[in-house]
């Protein structure tokens, strides 16, 4: 993904950037994947103010995130790239051959068109969803499961990724490397997806 910068047409524009969010789908967002975003403006239940400094800001609905890749051994193919006003990343629209559709994190180099699938015997591609222990070493991958069937916990914001360091001998354990340097020793059965979550210049903007 793309920096611009903005001509310093005031002193406030001055050595400011920005993300070129012209690569996006010109789309809204689907209706029946979004939810009512409750804001409290720092209140309690009682209506008094118990985290200050927060409130205002632009309403927004929750779209809702497929992070246990539900859907599986079904070949989907990527509709859309979308900005989500939730998390530091973007997301894709994917549309199942059963009719099903669902968002996901996108992955860096995943274009409109792409074809993806979650599986326990689908190859290790980019945006496919697989167990760990299913994953060559040196695999990078992203919205890893801490737990089997929780859902992926760990490399979801934006240019996250963990790498595949190595398999136990009888395949129950997968060595995972996070970016800290941590070494985490999953369960093999845990799923993952392959890539990098997108919009990794997201920390360069000013």
């Amino acid at each position: 993904m793309a920096v611009k910068i903005y001509k310093p047409t005031t002193s406030s524009r001055r050595r400011m950037s920005g993300i070129d969010y012209r690569h996006l789908s010109a789309v809204p967002p689907h209706r029946a994947l979004t939810t009512t975003l409750v804001r409290r403006s720092g209140r309690n239940h009682t209506g008094r103010v118990t985290v200050r400094h927060q409130g205002a800001g632009h309403k927004r609905r929750y779209r809702v995130i497929d992070f246990k890749r539900a859907v599986r051994d079904v070949v989907g193919r990527v509709a859309t790239i979308e900005y989500d006003p939730n998390r530091n990343s973007f997301i894709s629209l994917v549309k199942y051959q059963n009719g099903a559709q669902r968002y996901i994190l996108h992955c860096r180099s995943l274009r409109v068109g792409a074809q993806v699938i979650a599986g326990a015997q689908v190859p290790p591609q980019t945006g496919n969803c697989l167990p760990l222990g299913q994953m060559p070493e040196g695999t990078l991958v992203h919205n890893v499961e801490l737990h089997p069937g929780h859902g992926g916990q760990l490399m979801r914001s934006a240019g996250s990724y963990a790498q595949i360091v190595g398999q136990d001998e009888k395949h129950k354990y997968t060595l995972v490397r996070l970016k800290s340097g941590e070494v985490r020793k999953l369960l093999a059965a845990c799923y993952a997806t392959v890539g990098v979550v997108s919009n990794e210049d997201f920390n360069l903007v000013k």
